[in-house]
């Protein structure tokens, strides 16, 4: 069973999706959208096998970054 989507590309399986984490077990990243940080932000999530996105992470130019936003952990939805 492949461990990443990078893995799972490589394997043939198009249909990959990264295990369930909660919010807790990873940081959210502060980096706006579009940027050089965000880009390796979400390429190291990938190349770890976990979910692209965090209930924290930075989605525009005016929110406030995880360090001033407090996210009760959760489970991503499927």
């Amino acid at each position: 069973m492949p461990k990443s989507i990078l893995d799972a590309i490589k394997m043939g399986f198009w249909d990959f999706e990264p295990s369930e984490m909660d919010f807790d077990q990873f940081d959210a990243s502060d980096a706006m959208p579009g940027t050089d940080e965000k880009i390796r932000t979400l390429a190291e999530r990938i190349r770890r096998g976990m979910p692209l996105w965090h209930a924290a992470d930075r989605s525009d130019m005016e929110s406030p970054g995880p360090a001033r936003l407090r996210v009760r952990p959760r489970r991503l939805p499927r």
